[in-house]
């Protein structure tokens, strides 16, 4: 692909005199690709309506279906928010729904957070922010049940330190205001609430005491526990005093209620204890009673925990954890599986009718109607936690992804979409890195938790395991362990020889695929032993997602064999300039707080003492967006991300360094990407249609000059063609600029894969052939157009864009000469007079499509050079540009010219066709009714019929305009010559013309002269004299 570089000086100065503006380049559209998705943690549904449901992701936004399942779409996407962690529908008025935001099913430092409570009045088409915004996770809500303007919300707050905003809030006026019903303290929040649907002033609430930071989640205390209000949450009474755990000297941690509807005095709540417990209250909470103790019923209790009670049977109960266990006696005995789900998170039940539930789980949800059976619903919320890319033509996306492991899957399947059956593993599980070896791309490497570590080998399908040290660590506190692992322990590969480093808090090296490690660093944590207890609190949870002794980002310079730098996220930066023999210390050299998390280190590809570096301290309860950079080898570091908007969510997991231009910078924050064109100054984000979720990763595929992103909630997505960012950065924005064309692959069509009909998961492909862009200052031009014309200043095609603004403009030009003339049938079939015209009063000559529509395009251009010429208003811009051949095909570029030279035969042949029959067709239309007396009527007929002879010839003169008319009646040589064309237009994939596809041609071009030559005795006839 072509390449410009600018140098670093020139383009900051044209960028600070120019301004940033994100809407230059709204028409630049991000493409979703795929996979399929997993966590839901919230539902809802309509007991009026059986085809309306709400699926809320953990970090992929909110979800409708109206037909029951059928199709699903997204209706949070225009907010800033991705995780729907609570949803309540007025079921007396089913248009009123709120969703709050921000997950609150807990286990490891990946869990996006949210801006408050929404409300819809319009059955969610249309949704508004109605407050709580600092609140950060909102667990439940609950609606009044004849008041809609009363709600309740249970916040959990963010749980990374003391904050006032936890508790439990109220609204009496729809949302205009809230109260702050229940406070406990600033560590202890909101995790659920339950009303009494038969007397709506009676309220249940678990509060939950919980600090979660980067060495550890601690889940528990005295301060939490099960609260009643009986006056509509006026005043609560603890009820640990009645029975249930919670209170001095009880400690508990996160609490499951629920209340009876058929019997409103029976109460549950599930508790997380050293043993979980599930308790009961007969009487309305004067009293509690446990029923069992039973880990099942809450394992890895701050990831789960949820129950509900069948509405018509007090003694059947839900509860969701790992598994789904129901009870028929009130909890004395469980039965539990997988039917519903795995990893389960919510439930909502129909109160009107309790055998239609819906289930939220790590696999997405399921809906069943006759409360046993379960559908599962599959939506495009991927949680992946990288997206790294090779070099093939067309590349493919790698990353590993939350709840299903590895991913490979073509960024352009040269198919009609991207289906999931593209997708396939390559080891690895669902956490870590998946990248390709850029040397060789049949060898991937895949991490997984656990040090977890597999070399896959495309050819052959297998994966080798490769872990630097295979001694299973599951349940070990940190500090006991001979290396300390990273949930997701970061993967390097590097550029310049066969190694590939890992990192524990060492760096490990491999030079033959993993057979052997040696550790080339010390221990490059602070490790401290106090950040490496056992995580969990109430209950011990340890399964390397909170060790803050461990290390996170490894890079090594492309410019330079052994210059490595390694972040931690205990905030420590280390840099060797010798392959490890020797390590310095970088942190105090940067002005920043301690315990960050060092997510990602850029090394320049422009100069080897330059690097990014990108900080996250939101596991700190610091949510501020941290990127630094320095130009000599870390001895001083200036912190770059000052105009990145503050939030809850611009924290960042990425830098990225372009390709090209040094000083353009990408980042990906908790809710989207930003871009700088002078090297951090300035950020603007990049939004138009990507949605608002935890961008973890940026590449750029270098020769398609693509950006290809790794969102934590809603797969990949690719930005094709990302040049216009630089390219504006230099360009006078008071000018019509016509940006440098990308050279563009002749991609055929492959035989499609096998899939099972429209998905909801299925991924876009990227636009084919040659994009053009350009920038427009203003709309005011009235003539726009874009003319393609090879190197002699042939035109081939014109191009007008139906629609332009101001900003970056892409035209596509699918690498095609201008198509087949129209064909105009302007006189009704013979004993038909039904047929429809346009407003000109003709229709088209509509033949079978399939096989013969395709041999009406213009042929593909050859490989080779072309220019593209902009005229706007008179004033012309041009710019050059290669189509290339596809490497993926046998044709060599004799074929292809041999094939395009009798395409355009054969075009020139359907449009000779054409012409014939718009004049036949003319002609028969004018002499309709043109005639005075009999004998003018009888010649008249009489020539119609003869034009008609000719006709019959050209085309099938029966066809009516239906879709398979064409299967009544021969097609003729229109039909004939199109079938033609299309054999080598769909399936030619670059080969010369057969032997027989020149004879048939030869043979139908004759007879098409034939009928010409008829036509032109015909018109010598007297007749015509006559007419003139």
């Amino acid at each position: 692909m072509r390449k410009s570089i600018l140098t670093f000086g020139i383009l900051c100065s044209l960028v600070f005199a120019n301004g940033l503006d994100a809407d230059h380049f709204k028409n630049l559209k991000f493409r979703f690709i795929g996979p399929d998705g997993n966590r839901a943690i919230a539902v809802a549904g309509v007991s009026s309506d059986h085809n309306t449901y709400y699926v809320g992701a953990a970090s992929g936004g909110l979800f409708r279906t109206k037909n029951n399942g059928i199709s699903w779409q997204p209706i949070f996407d225009d907010q800033d928010v991705s995780s729907v962690s609570a949803l309540a529908v007025s079921q007396k008025d089913p248009n009123i729904i709120w969703a709050g935001t921000g997950e609150t099913f807990l286990i490891r430092p990946a869990h996006a957070i949210g801006d408050g409570i929404y409300k819809s009045t319009d059955g969610g088409d249309t949704w508004t922010n109605m407050g709580l915004e600092k609140t950060a996770r909102i667990g439940r809500i609950v609606i009044h049940p004849t008041n809609p303007n009363i709600v309740y919300a249970a916040a959990l707050g963010h749980a990374h330190g003391p904050q006032k905003e936890r508790g439990v809030y109220r609204t009496t006026d729809g949302g205009k205001s809230w109260e702050h019903v229940l406070f406990i303290d600033e560590n202890t929040g909101g995790i659920d609430i339950a009303i009494d649907l038969n007397n709506p002033d009676f309220l249940i609430a678990a509060m939950w005491e919980i600090h979660i930071n980067t060495w550890g989640l601690n889940s528990g205390g005295e301060a939490g526990g099960v609260f009643i209000s009986r006056d509509g949450g006026d005043s609560w009474e603890r009820q640990d005093k009645n029975g249930l755990p919670g209170g001095k000297g009880k400690p508990v941690g996160k609490i499951a209620i629920a209340i009876s509807k058929s019997n409103p005095d029976i109460l549950y709540a599930l508790c997380e204890e050293s043993h979980p417990g599930l308790y009961r209250t007969d009487n309305g909470g004067k009293s509690w009673q446990l029923v069992t103790r039973n880990h099942t019923l809450a394992e890895r209790a701050p990831y789960y925990m949820r129950m509900a009670v069948d509405p018509d049977n007090p003694e059947k109960i839900y509860v969701l954890n790992v598994q789904f266990s129901i009870s028929e006696d009130g909890g004395k005995t469980i039965k539990s599986g997988y039917r519903a789900g795995g990893d389960n998170h919510d439930i909502w039940i129909d109160p009107e009718d309790g055998n239609r539930i819906m289930v939220a789980h790590d696999g997405c949800a399921s809906i069943a109607n006759d409360g046993k059976t379960f559908k599962r619903v599959v939506l495009p919320i991927a949680q992946m936690y990288h997206a790294h890319v090779d070099n093939q033509i067309p590349y493919n996306v790698y990353g590993n992804r939350q709840d299903g492991y590895s991913y490979r899957g073509p960024s352009n399947s040269r198919e009609r979409g991207i289906n999931l059956g593209h997708w396939r593993a390559f080891g690895g599980c669902e956490s870590g890195f998946g990248i390709p070896d850029p040397n060789d791309n049949n060898i991937i490497w895949s991490g997984c938790y656990d040090g977890g570590l597999e070399v896959f080998d495309v050819r052959t399908g297998h994966a080798r395991n490769v872990r630097v040290w295979p001694e299973a660590a599951y349940g070990w506190t940190p500090k006991e362990l001979k290396y300390r692992w990273h949930w997701s322990f970061p993967i390097h590969i590097s550029e310049h020889k066969n190694a590939v480093y890992v990192g524990s808090q060492y760096v490990h090296r491999s030079t033959d695929l993993g057979q052997n490690w040696e550790v080339i660093s010390p221990d490059l944590t602070l490790n401290l032993k106090s950040h490496q207890e056992s995580s969990g609190g109430i209950a011990i949870d340890n399964l390397m997602t909170f060790d803050g002794s461990v290390l996170f980002a490894i890079t090594e310079s492309p410019l330079k064999q052994g210059l490595i730098w390694v972040g931690s996220n205990d905030g420590q930066i280390h840099l060797t300039k010798n392959g490890g023999r020797s390590w310095d210390n970088l942190t105090e050299n940067i002005d920043m707080p301690p315990w960050g998390t060092i997510s990602n280190i850029e090394a320049s590809r422009f100069d080897k003492g330059t690097a990014y570096v990108s900080v996250d301290f939101h596991q700190m309860g610091d949510f501020d967006p941290y990127i630094y950079k320095t130009e000599d080898f870390g001895q001083s570091w200036k912190k770059i991300s000052g105009d990145i908007p503050k939030s809850y969510s611009s924290f960042v997991h990425v830098v990225r360094e372009d390709h090209q231009t040094p000083g353009v910078l990408y980042a990906g924050t908790d809710n989207g990407v930003y871009v700088s064109l002078d090297d951090g100054a300035h950020w603007m984000r990049i939004k138009n249609n990507l949605p608002p979720a935890p961008v973890y990763w940026i590449s750029l595929q270098e020769h398609f000059d693509d950006m290809v992103i790794g969102t934590y909630g809603r797969g990949f997505y690719i930005l094709d063609d990302i040049s216009p960012f630089r390219e504006l950065a230099k360009a006078n924005k008071e000018e019509v600029n016509f940006m440098p064309v990308q050279d563009a692959y002749r991609f055929q069509t492959i035989q499609s894969m096998k899939n099972d009909g429209t998905s909801l998961i299925r991924g876009q492909n990227p636009a084919y052939g040659a994009n053009l862009d350009f920038f427009l200052p203003d709309t005011n031009a009235k003539e726009i157009s874009i003319a393609i014309q090879d190197m002699d200043g042939n035109e081939i095609r014109k191009l007008t864009p139906r629609k332009t603004t101001q900003g970056v403009n892409r035209v596509m030009w699918d690498l095609r000469y201008e198509k087949t003339k129209t064909a105009k049938l302007k006189v009704n079939p013979r004993g038909v007079d039904w047929v429809t015209y346009n407003k000109d009063g003709w229709r088209p000559l509509r033949t079978w499509d399939i096989d013969v529509n395709s041999g009406k395009l213009g042929p593909k251009a050859v490989p080779g050079n072309y220019k593209a010429i902009l005229n706007v208003d008179g004033k012309e811009l041009t710019q050059s540009f290669t189509v290339l051949k596809d490497p993926n095909t046998a044709g060599t570029i004799k074929d292809i010219k041999a094939q395009f030279k009798f395409l355009m035969t054969l075009r020139e042949t359907i449009n000779e066709n054409v012409a014939l029959i718009n004049k036949v067709e003319d002609l028969r239309f004018s002499l309709q009714n043109d005639y005075e007396t009999r004998d003018e009527e009888k010649a008249a007929r009489d020539m119609d019929a003869r034009l008609y002879e000719i006709e019959s010839h050209l085309f099938d003169v029966k066809l009516t305009g239906a879709r398979e008319d064409a299967f009544r009646n021969p097609t003729k040589i229109y039909g004939r010559l199109s079938a033609l064309g299309s054999d080598l237009t769909r399936y030619g994939a670059d080969f010369k013309p057969t032997n027989q596809q020149v004879e048939v041609y030869q043979v139908l071009s004759d007879r098409l002269k034939k009928q010409q030559a008829a036509f032109d005795v015909l018109m010598e006839d007297d007749f015509w004299n006559s007419e003139k």
